[in-house]
């Protein structure tokens, strides 16, 4: 018999995408859990109406959230998503036969990304795995405040699914700034609470300079066009203004 499946998403404000997610699942699913943080839109009124159950729960973090909501899934098989990520129906066939024969600790989806309508297939943002599919008994998610990840017990094993998560993630140029201010202040205060706070010349300029060439050359992202150099550019200008942040954080500390 396949285990049973619970499909696990965090939300906060996600109109825009709930719906697409939710659809994709099909039969998949025999409970669908939505953990949201108090949305302000209609997120969750759209996940009732296609009979997902709703917990409303504070935002604490991204492995406090993701433990939290994983903790609360009817089974202990676990599919989490992304509002944001669709199942392809290849992914989906995977699913189902790692349900039917369930060997591993926990089983990774690749991640294909549409920027700016664009779908990304390279610069480093293609296949980008991620462990998604586990057994919660055999590991947790774990990380500072950004970067979370599920790690499995030691000594378990993990396994690749065939097919693709399509992940929608910025629909402009804009929105990419604006979420790259948010998360470069998560990580530089990440950086601050291990320790690194040493910042000089090679951290704001070589570092930047580096992940644009890593990116668009050595990586091949001029091959995605317009799409590519925005991510180059603006994964480099990362790099920098998380390095400022940090070293203006430390500079006020010390002050």
């Amino acid at each position: 018999m396949p285990v049973p499946l619970s499909v696990v998403i965090i939300t906060f404000n996600e109109e825009a995408n709930i719906a697409r997610c939710l659809q994709a699942l099909g039969e998949l699913a025999d409970d669908v859990l939505v953990v949201d943080s108090f949305s302000t839109d209609s997120t969750v009124e759209i996940c009732r109406q296609h009979g997902a159950r709703v917990i409303q729960h504070s935002f604490a973090g991204y492995v406090e959230q993701k433990n939290y909501a994983t903790s609360q899934a009817r089974f202990d098989h676990v599919l989490q998503l992304d509002a944001d990520e669709v199942l392809t129906d290849e992914l989906r066939q995977a699913i189902r036969a790692a349900q039917a024969d369930w060997r591993h600790a926990a089983y990774s989806l690749a991640r294909l990304t549409n920027y700016c309508g664009h779908w990304v297939r390279h610069g480093g943002w293609y296949p980008d795995r991620k462990l998604r599919l586990y057994d919660r008994r055999l590991g947790r998610w774990t990380g500072l405040l950004l970067h979370e990840k599920f790690e499995v017990n030691p000594g378990l094993t993990t396994a690749p699914l065939a097919g693709h998560a399509l992940h929608f993630s910025y629909h402009s140029v804009a929105q990419h700034v604006t979420q790259l201010n948010k998360f470069t202040s998560i990580t530089a205060q990440e950086l601050a609470l291990r320790g690194k706070t040493e910042v000089n010349v090679f951290h704001l300029l070589l570092k930047p300079l580096w992940k644009f060439v890593h990116g668009y050359v050595l990586r091949l992202g001029f091959l995605d066009g317009f799409a590519g150099l925005c991510i180059a550019g603006i994964s480099a200008w990362g790099v920098f203004l998380k390095f400022a942040k940090l070293k203006t954080r430390t500079e006020r500390a010390e002050a």
